[in-house]
C-alpha cells in the first residue's frame, strides 16, 4: 500500500504532494489539495478472513496515530483535514495467485477536531504537554501516588522510564487513532471491527 500511495498525486484527485511545513522527512501535512484544503494521510488496515494467508496470532492494532508532531500550533483549523483510508487485502483480478490492497472505505476527518480530541484525553488523564507542545506525558505510578494523596506534582521535568522517578512519563501510546475520543473517527474504526480503546 505505502507503494500505490504516490498514486494519489494525479491529476483528476486534485491532489498534489505538499511541501510540508515542518521541514522534516515526513513533514506535516501530506498532501494539498486544488481547493486549498491540506490533508494528512492515515491508512488503516482491515483484515480480511476469507484471503487464506499468514495472520499474527492476535487481532493487529492499528498503527496510524496523530504523532506529537501534529499540534494546535501548525494545524490550520479552516483548510487542514485527515484522510482516513481503509484497505484489505484481496484476490487479484488478473492474477488468482496474487493478492492486492484494496480500499474500501475512506473518510474526512476535521484535524482541529481530532488534536483537540486527542490533547483533552491526555489532561483528562492527568497527563500534560511538556515545552511548547513538544512532549505528551502520563501520569507515572508515583504521580498517581502523589495525586492521591493531595501531594503537589513536579511539573519542571519527565522521565522516559518508570525507574526514572519522575511523576510524568513521556506518553508512548500517545495519538493512536483508536485511543481518540472523536465520535465519528470511533465509528468509522467500530464498522471495520476495531473497538475504541473504552471497550
Amino acid at each position: 500500500m505505502d507503494a500505490l500511495i504516490p498514486h494519489l498525486d494525479i491529476k483528476g484527485l486534485g491532489l498534489e504532494k505538499h511541501e510540508g511545513i515542518l521541514g522534516e522527512r515526513e513533514g506535516y501535512p501530506d498532501y494539498k489539495h486544488e481547493s486549498g484544503k491540506r490533508l494528512e494521510l492515515k491508512l488503516l488496515y482491515v483484515d480480511n478472513p476469507g484471503l487464506k494467508m499468514k495472520k499474527p496470532p492476535t487481532p493487529r492494532e492499528p498503527s496510524a496515530r496523530l504523532t506529537q508532531k501534529v499540534t494546535v500550533k501548525n494545524v490550520d483549523p479552516e483548510l487542514d483535514a485527515m484522510l482516513l483510508i481503509a484497505y484489505r487485502m484481496e484476490v487479484d483480478d488478473l492474477n488468482s495467485d496474487a493478492a492486492v490492497p484494496q480500499i474500501i472505505a475512506l473518510e474526512l476527518f476535521s484535524m482541529i477536531e481530532l488534536v483537540e480530541a486527542r490533547d483533552k484525553r491526555m489532561t483528562d488523564s492527568g497527563g500534560r504537554w511538556f515545552g511548547n507542545y513538544e512532549t505528551p506525558t502520563v501520569l507515572s505510578k508515583i504521580g498517581k501516588e502523589k495525586l492521591s494523596k493531595g501531594l503537589p506534582l513536579d511539573t519542571k521535568s519527565y522521565g522516559r522510564k518508570e525507574s526514572e522517578g519522575k511523576d510524568f512519563n513521556e506518553d508512548t501510546n500517545f495519538g493512536k487513532l483508536k485511543r481518540i475520543p472523536h465520535p465519528k473517527l470511533q465509528s468509522f474504526l467500530s464498522k471495520y471491527r476495531l473497538p475504541s480503546e473504552d471497550e
